[in-house]
């Protein structure tokens, strides 16, 4: 046998023992096996929230686990976690009635957790102005179905608004966000008028209203308040409030139950056939021990402890099912939606 060809047979022996040793795939480890995968999707305006916790845990498993969170909208991730694509998926409107029947006719059984608190934030351009509030019924009149080719103009809304086209940026329909903007504001899930710049990715809404004086949008509060500087928050007056007079968007002000009624709870679904993987079990029960504290640093308004409690224990009894009737609530203490004997 000519050195030559002796020297590659040792190289190929030796790499083929280092591949033995490291598992026999790319990204594992020597000592734990292959790298556990855990696959999320769904809303952008979980999205901070559910990156932050995976981002932390991933530093905790040191390199055993891989977190990855996509970002398809609220219906775009229920699309896929109710096939089985997805072990978690985020939403920022509750589970619907189509989608608890498609999960049933997979045999997706999921136990629902709220995790955090939004202020749905209307905004204006900073050049705007001649608004520092409006009535839900202006904002009706501005989105509903109705509106579509008709109310293009401020002055409509109010006479005493410029006579200058209303540039509007809103959720698509696929994100949570447009369900229950609709539901709070329209009085339906998705009933809302449909020539204006849509988007899942609120990002894109940001950067219209910037863009635009004479903009209109509404976007997570999240979203809003590190861009407090290039937009204005619209104060909300609504007739049902607990308060009388406009209520601007502030942790402070969700957390009194006062900012109405587009303070929302925020969800995460986890599969329960996902859960008999340890590394999925041990995320989420993570994710309730620390999303308090790191929903704050995005941004976001932690549930009252009480909450989290509650959801540990429906985690730790594999409690399966919705708080909800296949609807968005607008209004509903998030104890109660823990309190409720979920339906399938």
């Amino acid at each position: 046998m000519a050195p030559a060809f002796k020297l590659a047979v040792a190289l190929i022996a030796i790499c083929a023992l280092l591949v033995t040793a490291c598992g026999g795939k790319g990204g594992t480890n020597a000592t734990s096996g292959e790298v556990a995968v855990i696959k999320i999707d769904g809303s952008s305006t979980v999205f901070p929230i559910t990156e932050a916790v995976a981002e932390e845990f991933q530093t905790e498993k040191q390199g055993k686990v891989n977190v990855t969170v996509g970002i398809s909208g609220t219906g775009g991730g229920f699309k896929k976690f109710v096939r089985g694509e997805i072990d978690v998926t985020n939403a920022s409107r509750p589970i619907l009635t189509e989608e608890m029947a498609q999960a049933k006719a997979n045999g997706i059984e999921y136990i629902e957790l709220p995790i955090a608190f939004d202020a749905l934030t209307v905004v204006v351009n900073p050049q705007n102005t001649w608004i520092t509030s409006m009535t839900v019924a202006d904002l009706k009149k501005i989105w509903e179905p109705e509106a579509q080719g008709k109310i293009t103009h401020w002055n409509q809304v109010r006479p005493e608004w410029p006579n200058e086209k209303i540039a509007l940026f809103g959720a698509g329909a696929d994100s949570g966000t447009f369900d229950y903007f609709t539901e709070a504001i329209c009085g339906k899930p998705k009933a809302s008028r449909g020539d204006y710049t849509a988007s899942e990715d609120d990002n894109v809404l940001v950067q219209g209203v910037e863009g635009n004086r004479y903009a209109l949008g509404y976007i997570p509060y999240a979203y809003f308040a590190p861009h407090s500087s290039r937009m204005k928050a619209v104060a909300i007056e609504w007739e049902k409030n607990k308060v009388t007079g406009p209520v601007l968007p502030s942790p402070e002000n969700v957390l009194a139950g006062t900012y109405n009624p587009l303070s929302r709870p925020l969800f995460i679904y986890v599969s329960r056939k996902s859960m008999d993987k340890p590394p999925v079990k041990e995320f989420v029960d993570f994710y309730l021990k620390h999303v308090a504290a790191l929903s704050k640093e995005v941004k976001y308004l932690p549930l009252p402890e009480t909450a989290y409690q509650m959801a540990m224990t429906r985690v730790s009894s594999m409690q399966t099912g919705t708080g909800f009737g296949g609807v968005p609530e607008v209004g509903l203490p998030v104890e109660e939606i823990l309190k409720r004997p979920p339906k399938a």
